[in-house]
């Protein structure tokens, strides 16, 4: 069995109990439109108050409310347990890091379903006995989103054979409107941010380096879209750093392709990184990226041909590589061209949905001799 060429639907189970709306969520949401339009059965649970239910209740699939504070939060598990008994499910795919746990307390054996987790976040994996026992023993598959968190996972103890590396996708169509070069009012060079606003996104070392630039004269406006608990923070940051004039905070925004439509370069002064959702639609906008050379980021973003790449928390190389590219526009839309083809060709979200429903039906054509437990 296996892969598009298998005819028999399937019924899964999504479980994804995160109230924010990020990159994730928006590759379960492209993942479960994708499946729908494909006739497989999909069931969702989801956090009630999060944007993720509320947009795929126009989807062709059964919507359920899920509350989980923590991965030690199990009080959800009776009650999936109960789920997953009644509704027979060939799949049970866990989408954020919070629900792995989820499968050590659910049924396993012969006639229950196959359990798939994904790993969007290049965060250390401890390499102790409950990694090896989640991973290697409670599921039977794990999607990287990135070559460099499978290999942070098989660090930890993770068998690699049941490692599947699947890119994260981003609809080129959405983008495709934007052009190669802006009018503008001003000649002011626009560098934009798009990501959540904490810790593991960098944003510091982004103001810091913009006030290194605006100390060398140069003219740059900041346009940082995203919220999150750091937000009063960087705004005294952006106070103490004198630079009122040249950032402005977006808030949360729901159009990337608006957002990215004006400005000239996309920042991502990223600690940690799975992949970076917000590079793909940027280079799928046309723009040249400056990000960290951190997790995914260096697998998506090539350094000299569609951005540039350099050290984490280093806010000087970070104005240097900025500087460069505002003084060389051309070489700027240069490098967006090259990230446009990029993303095209290799991080479509068709191209993710496909793979995941691949594995899919590579894992259920797997022999089953476990015998029935918990």
């Amino acid at each position: 069995m296996g892969g598009s060429g298998n005819n028999r639907l399937l019924k899964i189970l999504h479980i994804d109990p995160e109230t924010k709306w990020g990159g994730g969520e928006a590759q379960v949401l492209g993942l479960l439109t994708y499946l729908a339009a494909r006739g497989h059965r999909n069931d969702l649970l989801a956090h009630p108050s999060g944007l993720l239910l509320r947009r795929c209740q126009t989807l062709d699939i059964q919507t359920r409310p899920m509350v989980m504070r923590n991965d030690a939060d199990v009080r959800c598990v009776p009650a999936l347990r109960k789920l997953i008994r009644e509704m027979n499910y060939d799949v049970v795919h866990f989408h954020t890091k919070r629900a792995h746990a989820l499968a050590v307390w659910l049924p396993r054996g012969q006639l229950r379903p196959k359990y798939v987790v994904t790993r969007r976040m290049d965060y250390p994996e401890q390499p102790n006995w409950y990694t090896r026992f989640l991973y290697n023993r409670r599921v039977d598959g794990v999607v990287a989103i990135s070559r460099a968190i499978g290999e942070l996972l098989a660090r930890a103890g993770v068998n690699q054979e049941k490692i599947r590396c699947i890119s994260s996708g981003i609809d080129p169509r959405k983008f495709a409107r934007i052009g190669g070069s802006l009018t503008r009012v001003t000649d002011v060079f626009v560098v934009g941010c798009l990501a959540a606003l904490e810790e593991r996104k960098g944003h510091h070392y982004l103001l810091e380096a913009a006030a290194l630039l605006k100390a060398r004269g140069f003219q740059i406006r900041y346009e940082i879209a995203g919220d999150g608990p750091k937000r009063s923070e960087l705004e005294a940051a952006v106070a103490r750093l004198g630079l009122y004039d040249e950032v402005r905070f977006l808030g949360f925004i729901s159009d990337a392709a608006e957002f990215l439509a004006g400005v000239d370069l996309l920042a991502m002064p990223s600690l940690y990184e799975g992949l970076g959702v917000a590079a793909l639609e940027a280079m799928a906008a046309g723009r040249a990226v400056v990000a960290t050379r951190v997790g995914g980021l260096t697998e998506s973003v090539i350094d000299g041909a569609t951005g540039l790449l350099v050290p984490p928390r280093d806010p000087t190389a970070l104005a240097d590589a900025i500087a460069k590219l505002a003084q060389a526009r051309s070489l700027a839309r240069e490098m967006g061209d090259r990230g446009r083809e990029r993303a095209r060709r290799h991080f479509s979200l068709e191209s993710m949905a496909k793979q995941n429903e691949s594995y899919y039906y590579d894992l259920v054509g797997c022999l089953r001799g476990q015998t029935a437990s918990l």
